[in-house]
């Protein structure tokens, strides 16, 4: 077989002019993932005859000369908590698996084949989403392609490890606290946590609904942004989703970041990061001309905040399941998903004010900014099944707090792009580059600007791409 290209664009572009078949693109990644995949447990369902399938039907569409769409070609994977016709939804928990078969595709995998892309398959993840390390204890624990001892980071484990060892160019994760950026910064790649309900929601599992966001990974930020233009538009069938038109990112990468005002969040940020994360923080400020630091109130309880949440509605969700079928639940979430259903309204209620009051506080800081930069993790990816990790002296208990930098922004649906910088012990740890609402646009011209500098870079299966 020949030599096939691998990024996203890379793909499209060979595909359209004749260079190479989706078959051949398709085969390819088929092969990878049957490479990488026994060592890395990312893949939970790989969904080879469909893959062939809309190869097929992209190499007849363009022998008769029809118009090729954006992402033609393009193979990807999916977090196991989007449906996908014919494949039980198992959002990684054995609890699922008695449900049928999914009889439609979640709106966004429509979407991704509208738009060309090729489904190889579904992506291991902490149970219900709830999780950092993506630990299963029924589907098993996804290793990082930079050091298999150590976690792809969670929840959307399967996802950040899927692209970061090149079995797929891009792949469709969640973010409820952080499992976007998280398993990004840990597998040293790209990821995007859209505003709060851009993206539709319809024929994903939830876990959270007042939290729960969707977004791709990637291996690269031109490829991050064309993921998620094609993935944008209204949908009815989402009462919570947007009424707003797409805006495409596309167009706008190339203006860099002119006229931008960017601050580096410090305060919390940088107590709760160790030396790695503070330092690739500085550095994209650093490379961004950024001078000013900004020390925002009220992070912490923004945190504790995110939690009572997150509990009180996971807890919710299960409780009747809980009752019925308590001895089937992932171990290391039932206990929490128990004391969660216990939470007092009232204590959800303040949360939820609390919410708001900060939300507006913060929104005050983009009348002076338009972007702001911190840490995604605390720390690069610690080793699988570790208790804890040391933070700035502190032992923490490691699946809650790897999300300690990333709660607070997805409490109040910002959009982020994480981007990766590699430590001197050759291990990745991320940036989060966080605009306001609806300006996607601004946070993937910072991650492609940096990447186009040289700061920010995918080394995909611990090789520069």
């Amino acid at each position: 077989m020949k030599t096939t290209p691998f990024t996203a664009t890379e793909c499209a572009a060979a595909f359209s002019v004749g260079e190479i078949s989706a078959r051949e693109i398709a085969q390819a990644a088929l092969e990878r993932i049957s490479l990488h995949n026994p060592d890395l447990n990312a893949f939970i369902e790989i969904t080879a005859g469909r893959a062939i399938a809309e190869a097929d039907a992209l190499d007849a569409a363009r022998m008769r000369g029809d118009r090729i769409p954006p992402l033609a070609a393009v193979p990807y994977a999916v977090k196991n908590l989007l449906d996908v016709k014919g494949v039980t939804t198992l959002a990684g928990a054995r609890l699922h698996a008695r449900h049928p078969a999914a009889r439609r595709d979640a709106v966004l995998i429509e979407k991704m084949r509208d738009a060309g892309g090729v489904l190889v398959g579904t992506l291991n993840m902490d149970a219900y989403a709830y999780g950092f390390t993506t630990e299963n204890t029924h589907y098993g624990a996804t290793r990082n392609p930079h050091d298999t001892a150590r976690s792809a980071g969670g929840s959307s484990g399967g996802s950040g490890a899927a692209v970061a060892a090149g079995m797929v160019p891009i792949a469709l994760g969640s973010d409820t606290n952080g499992s976007i950026r998280v398993p990004s910064s840990l597998c040293g790649i790209f990821g995007l946590k859209p505003t709060f309900c851009r993206l539709s929601r319809t024929g994903s599992h939830p876990f959270v609904p007042s939290l729960d966001h969707l977004g791709p990974f990637a291996t690269t930020a031109e490829d991050l942004s064309l993921a998620y233009d094609v993935m944008q538009g209204v949908d009815a069938d989402d009462h919570a989703c947007a009424q707003k038109p797409p805006a495409q990112t596309m167009p706008e990468l190339e203006r860099g970041i002119d006229g931008l005002r960017i601050a580096r969040l410090s305060g919390y940020f940088d107590d709760h990061a160790e030396a790695d994360a503070r330092w690739a923080a500085s550095t994209a400020a650093k490379a961004l001309g950024c001078m000013e630091e900004v020390d925002l109130q009220g992070v912490a309880q923004a945190r504790a905040a995110a939690y009572l949440i997150t509990a009180s509605e996971g807890g919710a969700l299960y409780l009747d399941e809980l009752r019925d079928h308590l001895e089937e639940f992932e171990p290391l979430s039932r206990e929490r998903l128990i004391a969660g259903s216990l939470i007092p309204v009232v204590w959800y209620q303040q949360a939820q004010r609390y919410r708001q009051l900060y939300l507006q506080r913060v929104l005050k800081l983009f009348d002076e900014y338009d972007l702001l930069i911190a840490p995604s993790t605390p720390v690069t990816a610690p080793l699988l099944w570790q208790k804890t990790i040391q933070v700035n002296g502190r032992a923490l208990p490691t699946r809650p707090n790897m999300g300690l930098l990333t709660q607070p922004i997805s409490f109040i649906g910002l959009p982020v792009a994480a981007v990766p910088f590699w430590t001197g012990s050759g291990m990745p740890i991320g940036v989060q580059l966080i605009a306001a609402p609806w300006r996607e646009d601004v946070c993937l011209r910072a991650a492609y600007m940096l990447e186009k500098m040289g700061i920010a870079e995918c080394r995909v299966g611990g090789m520069k791409k």
